[in-house]
């Protein structure tokens, strides 16, 4: 990334300032207003977007890759795996209806598995009816 940019040299910031040719970063709340939430609005997000956002976003797609917490706790600075998992690490809608189908299949067998069972008694009872129609 640094060697595309027009500041390469090695005290140059990555995210660096035009007006002082790579010696100065970007401040954040310019980057923000200037560069991310017009991206968000051409991308249709209407919801406020800050650096936070980019923390739970983070922390958010760690846990759903099935990381382990003690990791994530470290990359996000943490005090402890309990700060990670209650107020960072937000359920997706997919993960909620997966976990909801599993405790269903627990309850019901899945449709291909009832057919598989009810099919041959289906045949079995109609086989026996027409034994007793002869």
């Amino acid at each position: 990334m640094k060697q595309d940019s027009s500041y390469g040299q090695q005290n140059d910031w990555v995210f660096a300032s035009p007006h002082t040719h790579g010696k100065s970063p970007y401040w954040p709340d310019i980057l923000l207003s200037r560069v991310i939430r017009p991206a968000a609005a051409r991308a249709g997000i209407q919801k406020h977007i800050g650096w936070h956002t980019f923390r739970h976003s983070f922390s958010t797609m760690l846990m759903a890759n099935g990381e382990n917490v003690k990791v994530v706790q470290e990359l996000m600075r943490h005090a402890n795996c309990r700060c990670t998992l209650e107020i960072y690490s937000q359920a997706r809608i997919q993960a909620k209806r997966e976990a909801q189908h599993r405790v269903v299949e627990m309850i019901v067998p899945r449709e291909r598995e009832a057919t598989e069972v009810e099919l041959p008694l289906i045949l079995a009872k109609n086989d026996n009816a027409r034994m007793k129609l002869l």
